[in-house]
């Protein structure tokens, strides 16, 4: 492959910033006005926790899509239309505003965000192929940064247009504008060839192999960990007792430092590239923060945030590397991404319905705290997996 200059490398980078940032808003801006939404519209958490669930299910569902759709309409095309829906879907909740309409475009939301991740995932691998560590870092500090945007000011937005929902969670397909302009101006396909290549390179079907079962089953509980969160992490401030500005500054507070070590950590993942301690060690400091987590005080909720924002700033990126590791050439790139991503999402998308039902029938959150404990255990479990298996082969 032709060697990028350097100003087309960073144009690449910026593109794929711009694109990342659209691939959490619709999810995670409902988050901070849950509570406000669910009195609004007049359901039950576990109504409320289906807008999570159904489009992290899809982004589970149609992820093996992104293979066929690439091959079909390359990188430029299949992105940029897809990034257009995930801005239409959002936007449209602004002009119609009641549940079946939340559930219809998290839905179409989800589709469009399964697709291009491992699309964008491949892209990586394939144009950076060297520098893969601190460019996934990018993708990943984008994504926190989406977000972090929607996390911290929904609820501002909400409280400034005199309680306007609707428009909180629908202001945010705008970001999908931008995004689709550098995206199509900037990345340019190296052709047919390049892209049908993928079927004539052998690869290792990942459905078959024990090591990709189990990386799909660590990256299914770190994203099940991270939607939970996102999803009920303001309603457990909430019932200790804050206001509503508050308690979303919690979950703004976890995505801020999210966002700063999905920079900082795959960078130094870069040089002491070890991911198997990298993840012993994040899942331990995540069991401190979950014992913290259980502590019924304002200040210990600020820290455990703190905590899990930091760790989660490491399992997600390492979890986009572990399938990319293992890949043996382009095609196992691609296919081997969409596995995980796919079974990984699916997994993801039970938690939080979980978490709503238990919600509903128990009226605490005691048992999402334990909920939270058990899935840094089966993360720990699912490495330990990995790495018996590795030693198999």
């Amino acid at each position: 492959m032709k060697q990028l200059s350097k100003w087309k490398s960073i144009f690449i980078i910026f593109s794929i910033i711009l694109v990342s940032i659209n691939l959490r808003p619709a999810i995670t801006s409902v988050g901070p006005i849950l509570s406000t939404i669910r009195e609004a519209l007049q359901v039950s958490s576990t109504h409320m926790s289906l807008l999570t669930s159904i489009p992290v299910f899809c982004m589970g569902l149609f992820a093996p899509l992104a293979v066929p759709i690439q091959k079909k309409y390359g990188y430029r095309w299949s992105v940029t239309i897809l990034t257009a829906l995930i801005g239409l879907a959002t936007a449209a909740r602004i002009l119609i505003s009641n549940y079946s309409a939340l559930v219809v475009t998290s839905f179409l939301a989800g589709f469009a965000i399964a697709i291009i991740s491992p699309i964008i995932n491949a892209y990586i691998k394939e144009i950076f192929p060297t520098k893969m560590e601190p460019v996934i870092g990018v993708y990943s500090f984008a994504m926190g940064f989406g977000a972090t945007l929607s996390a911290g000011f929904t609820a501002i937005i909400y409280k400034t247009f005199n309680g306007n929902w609707a428009l909180a969670l629908g202001i945010w397909g705008i970001l999908a504008i931008l995004a689709m302009i550098s995206w199509f101006t900037t990345v340019k396909d190296s052709g047919v060839a390049s892209i049908t290549s993928l079927q004539t390179e052998k690869k290792r079907n990942p459905w078959k192999n024990k090591v990709a079962w189990s990386i799909l089953l660590y990256f299914g509980f770190q994203t099940s960990l991270f939607f939970s969160l996102t999803t009920w992490l303001t309603s457990v401030a909430l019932e200790q007792g804050m206001p509503l500005l508050t308690a979303g500054s919690v979950l703004t507070l976890m995505t801020i430092v999210q966002l700063v070590g999905n920079l900082l950590i795959p960078s130094l993942i870069n040089r002491y590239p070890n991911r198997i301690i990298w993840l012993h060690s994040l899942i331990m400091i995540g069991l401190v923060g979950s014992a913290v987590f259980f502590i019924n005080e304002t200040w210990a909720i600020w820290i455990s945030a703190v905590v899990f924002g930091f760790v989660l700033s490491g399992l997600f990126p390492i979890g986009l590397m572990l399938p990319l590791d293992e890949a043996k050439n382009k095609a196992e790139a691609n296919e081997w991404s969409s596995m995980v991503l796919s079974g990984g999402f699916m997994m993801s998308a039970i938690v939080p319905l979980i978490i709503g039902i238990v919600y509903d029938v128990t009226g605490t959150h005691y048992v999402t705290k334990w909920i939270i404990v058990i899935l840094f255990a089966f993360m720990s479990l699912s490495i330990i997996g990995m790495q018996r298996q590795k030693k198999s082969v």
